[in-house]
């Protein structure tokens, strides 16, 4: 199994929209049982609270099922369980390295848009306060392609 985590701030916007989007590529391609997928968020701030209506009508628009997800907080003691944990933001990629207190290799921390590095944007901006969620799942999507190819390379998957 292939454990892939992205992590917003809140768990209510960008990472549950990722997961999301990510879950649905990855039974597009026919490889739903290699993978458990998963998000969360740095802060505790909206724990058990629903995905935010705003990134929940753009994945109904685009036919993308989240199923029942409520917000939830990492913690220190999870980090090891990921193989890929996909930050949507450099605050949240720096607050995950202070979480992991166990020293665990850098090598799985990486930002999205690591992965599709010709949109130019270096973070997912945060649609809490902007609205922009039609601009955050262009780069969700765009990242969340570039990711899934990533891993097929990186463990053999055809």
């Amino acid at each position: 199994m292939i454990r892939v985590l992205f992590v917003c701030l809140g768990n209510i916007c960008r990472s549950p929209m990722a997961e999301a989007v990510f879950r649905h590529l990855v039974e597009e391609v026919g490889l739903a049982h290699r993978f458990e997928v998963d998000s969360a968020g740095t802060s505790g701030w909206h724990v058990g609270e629903p995905p935010c209506g705003g990134t929940l009508r753009v994945l109904r628009r685009e036919g993308i099922a989240l199923g029942r997800k409520l917000a939830r907080q990492i913690s220190s003691l999870e980090l090891d369980q990921w193989d890929y944990v996909i930050a949507m933001d450099r605050e949240n990629l720096a607050a995950l390295r202070r979480l992991d207190r166990r020293g665990a290799s850098t090598t799985r921390y990486h930002l999205l848009m690591e992965f599709a590095p010709d949109l130019g944007y270096r973070d997912v901006p945060d649609p809490y306060y902007e609205g922009n969620f039609d601009l955050v799942y262009r780069l969700v999507r765009a990242g969340c392609e570039g990711l899934l190819e990533h891993i097929r390379r990186q463990e053999g998957l055809a």
